[in-house]
């Protein structure tokens, strides 16, 4: 045999068999499940997206499925028109640019429509939602938006100038503040809610602070029997830390906004809330008349 022909037998010895490609009508299984998993729990991160596709059987739990099967699938289906580009939600990018108008009219009809009374004034109370990443915002906003509550979104480990403007906003309430903290079950999640505990106590000493990590817990671990992932051995606190690490992102979405609003809703007074919102549909009645008006009251021509 010559070496050459024996050169081309080894090489061949060597090449790793290929992955079986998924048929058309696999794939068309799965984006069946991407679609009926996002009508009812939109809008989602990919992440959470992949892990409940995991949590379901439906995929492996493998970084390849996460960017070639659903990363890949997602935005076929959003330019397919097969799924609304706002059921998945990114949060990590946006555009700066002050709000403008083209008249003063339309300003005034924006804020008729728009305005809103601050709901914890009159409160007992202050609550902040604290969050680890920020790609989940859109997730949690969707509490914290209709209850007027700060999303504080850390990005892993925040800056001293956040957490010290966040200890300001705290101090000036003069009242209770509950704080809520949702974040990863590894090493650094697991530490950056103490860091940021002890950091708001140490800026706002005279504030009172209670501060209470919701996820991932050990506990929601078993009761929704989420995927894992290898804890990071790169982490410098892994070493007294399991090998085993959940991502926030695999508590499906639904939960995450339960919890949430429970954190929320148990610190509002029913009767304050009530009066508020009696007074802002009487202000925004006094805005709509103001808009339909406004012509005629400021004397102005439309040119």
């Amino acid at each position: 045999m010559s070496g050459t022909k024996t050169k081309r037998i080894y090489q061949s010895s060597l090449i790793k068999p290929k992955r079986r490609r998924r048929t058309a009508e696999q794939l068309e299984v799965i984006c069946t499940e991407l679609r009926a998993l996002l009508l009812e729990y939109h809008p989602m991160t990919v992440r959470q997206v992949f892990y409940q596709l995991v949590s379901r059987g439906v995929i492996e739990k493998t970084e390849r499925e996460y960017d070639n099967t659903v990363g890949r699938l997602l935005t076929k289906m959003r330019r397919d028109g097969r799924i609304p580009y706002g059921w998945i939600a990114d949060n990590t990018r946006w555009m700066r640019k002050p709000r403008t108008f083209a008249s003063m009219q339309g300003m005034l009809n924006l804020t008729a429509e728009t305005y809103r009374r601050a709901i914890w004034n009159e409160q007992p109370a202050y609550v902040e939602i604290w969050l680890e990443k920020d790609a989940l915002a859109g997730v949690l906003m969707e509490e914290t938006i209709p209850w007027d509550v700060p999303l504080m979104v850390t990005r892993g480990y925040a800056s001293l100038s956040y957490l010290h403007e966040a200890a300001e906003t705290i101090a000036e309430q003069g009242k209770p503040a509950f704080l809520y903290y949702f974040g990863d079950y590894d090493p650094s999640g697991v530490d950056i809610p103490r860091k940021v505990e002890k950091t708001l106590r140490e800026l706002a000493p005279s504030a009172e602070i209670h501060f209470q990590r919701m996820a991932v817990t050990e506990e929601q671990i078993l009761e929704f029997n989420l995927p894992t992932r290898p804890t990071k051995a790169t982490d410098s606190r892994s070493k007294s830390f399991g090998r085993e690490s959940v991502e926030v992102d695999a508590i499906p979405p639904k939960h995450l906004r339960e919890i949430a609003q429970r954190c929320i809703v148990q610190h509002v007074d029913k009767r304050i809330h009530e009066r508020t919102m009696a007074i802002e549909q009487q202000e925004l009645e006094t805005l709509a008349r103001i808009s339909q008006n406004w012509p005629a009251v400021s004397g102005f021509v439309r040119q």
